[in-house]
């Protein structure tokens, strides 16, 4: 979109999202980033639980856009934030909440995209020592994916104690073996470091949503023009093949624009206009 090619926006973050995030930006509508180096984002809450969350996601990605804004002096912004936990539909399975804002604060516009990231390698495991973890590592990826260790129960004066940015096996081991000394029962909680800079999954979820966003900000509405037409929700309904009773799939998706009130609804982008029986309430109750 050319009103923003050559442009430089914010993106407030300390843990190399730019690897990320800037390439569709750049390729899709020109911009350039620029970091504010020095800006503690952390302030709003840790991944290794040191700094609580006071905000929700979205407001706290929200006051991070405008923070970097306001650290840069820029008219332009970007910020994204996570939270892990289990999947909305399936709670048995761990899933990601990837949000991410852009804002045009010349034009009034406020842009939004999320992405629920079913691949995840968010997890954790209690042990004693390295050998009880083998097999898990090679799920969660270490080295490549980074691991936080900390004591179970902390002792008196261990509470703070916290093990993380570790290269190696090596390193690792001594990790488990001093927060296990400082834990009441003699064990350690290693769990995944979340963190976008060590986790090479997530980097790829926020690819994948800068992607989305990038394409919606150079969407025009149909109606006023303005950038920032994409979809907003969906429609569930779809017909069962059987019976014709709606199910909870989507039927159709509903798209809109952040600048006027018009929306419209399109059929679902698969084709698909029955769903198949194992959804519906009626033939498999």
């Amino acid at each position: 979109m050319e009103c923003y090619l050559g442009c430089k926006v914010a993106l407030a973050t300390m843990h190399g999202k730019e690897r990320a995030i800037a390439r569709p930006f750049r390729s899709l509508l020109g911009l350039e980033f620029e970091l504010p180096r020095g800006l503690d984002t952390d302030q709003l809450g840790s991944f290794d639980g040191r700094v609580p969350r006071t905000l929700g996601a979205e407001q706290a990605c929200l006051h991070k856009a405008r923070l970097g804004m306001e650290t840069l002096g820029l008219p332009l912004g970007l910020a994204s934030e996570g939270s892990f936990g289990p999947h909305p539909g399936m709670p048995f399975l761990a899933a990601g909440l990837e949000v991410m804002v852009f804002l045009d604060q010349e034009r009034g516009l406020e842009i939004w995209e999320r992405l629920i990231a079913r691949r995840t390698n968010f997890n954790h495991r209690c042990a004693g020592e390295l050998a009880e973890l083998e097999g898990w590592l090679t799920q969660v990826g270490f080295p490549a994916h980074g691991l936080i260790v900390r004591p179970e129960h902390p002792c008196r004066g261990a509470e703070t104690l916290l093990f993380k940015d570790l290269p190696d096996h090596q390193q690792l081991n001594g990790a488990i073996a001093a927060a296990a000394a400082a834990s009441s029962n003699g064990r350690a909680q290693v769990e995944t470091d979340m963190r976008a800079h060590r986790n090479p999954t997530r980097m790829e979820s926020l690819r994948v949503l800068a992607t989305r966003l990038a394409s919606r900000i150079a969407s025009a509405c149909p109606s006023c023009g303005a950038q920032g037409w994409g979809r907003l929700d969906v429609v569930p309904g779809l017909p069962c093949i059987w019976c014709g009773m709606p199910t909870t799939l989507t039927k159709r998706e509903r798209f809109g624009c952040v600048s006027c009130s018009h929306t419209e609804e399109h059929p679902r982008p698969d084709g698909l206009t029955e769903a198949d029986p194992q959804h519906c309430p009626l033939c498999n109750p």
